[in-house]
């Protein structure tokens, strides 16, 4: 079982306008809802690529109970923990004649210690019954940059192999509890490390630093480029085919379902970068976040190539 921990989700609404104008009255075209956050953005790829998934966090009011109703379809098991306030919700405005994206992000209610801390309770037996834990994205406000520390060393003490893929302070906090894995970009792999990275053998010399801190794989991406991973058999890049991309917004989160489904199956690290990568991709063909088609990934797969460029 691989367990998602998103502890900001949100119902993500996507209003398409064909103009959108400041201070005027605007028609919506046509709208969808589903259940966001980054953690369920990985969520659904990985159980549409055959991964048996529960998903945790903080939810709450007649949105969370929304955004558990919604992930019943997707075949996820909800597990998440109630609050009194009422889940946040993105909305995404895409305006068709301008081809101009525009995000307004609710801030969610607030979580103080005398909600973190029974929710740690929670998760501690949900990681117990993990083989993989993937944690990701932002925190609720009232928790600090030692809210994801905590929760990596509970899930490494509980014998699990923890992916955090998240940002700033909390980043840089949270690896001091040695995640098995993080997904750092250009900026964040820089703050990490001080390096200034303005190469490709910078960037792996830096995610070599990270590595021989204790942190078993550092996953970077390239973009188009592909990405490249430091792990304890080596170094791989990973090239990918040029592809028509609709929708990049939350191909690092399917990318992150790839490794944790690999992860949770025991592939060598080649086939678990080459599926990642795969699935990454094939979301980028769908208009949908968090969404790809198998057929897409098969036909993918075969076109990615993989390199061990160094021990």
């Amino acid at each position: 079982m691989i367990l998602t921990v998103t502890l900001n989700a949100a119902i993500d609404k996507r209003y398409v306008v064909d103009g959108f104008s400041q201070g005027e009255v605007n028609r919506v075209k046509s709208c969808s809802y589903t259940p966001g956050g980054k953690g369920l953005n990985v969520s659904k790829p990985a159980v549409i690529a055959g991964g048996s998934v529960v998903a945790t966090g903080f939810v709450g009011g007649h949105a969370g109970n929304y955004i558990e109703e919604a992930l019943s379809t997707f075949g996820i098991t909800s597990a998440f923990y109630h609050l009194k306030g009422e889940s946040r919700s993105c909305i995404n405005i895409w305006d068709e004649k301008n081809k101009i994206q525009t995000e307004f992000l609710e801030p969610g209610f607030e979580v103080g210690e005398e909600d973190f801390l029974p929710f740690l309770e929670h998760y501690k037996k949900l990681a117990s019954e993990a083989e993989v834990i993937a944690i990701s994205g932002s925190v609720p406000r009232g928790l600090d940059g030692t809210a994801y520390q905590r929760m990596v060393k509970i899930g490494k003490e509980a014998g699990k192999q923890v992916i955090l893929d998240t940002s700033g302070n909390l980043l840089k906090m949270g690896i001091e509890a040695l995640p098995s894995m993080i997904k750092p970009n250009l900026d964040e792999i820089r703050m990490l490390t001080g390096k200034s990275c303005d190469s490709l053998e910078e960037m792996i010399e830096a995610a070599k630093d990270i590595h021989n801190r204790g942190v078993e794989i550092v996953a970077v991406s390239l973009g188009s480029e592909g990405s490249f991973v430091v792990c304890s058999s080596g170094i791989y890049r990973a090239r990918v085919p040029k592809i028509d991309a609709v929708n990049t917004v939350g191909c690092g989160d399917s990318m992150i379902a790839g490794f944790a489904l690999g992860l949770s199956r025991q592939l060598p690290m080649e086939e678990i970068l080459r599926n990642a990568s795969a699935v990454s991709a094939a979301s980028a063909l769908r208009e949908e976040t968090g969404f790809f088609l198998m057929e897409d990934m098969q036909r993918l797969q075969p076109q990615i190539e993989i390199t061990r460029i160094g021990g």
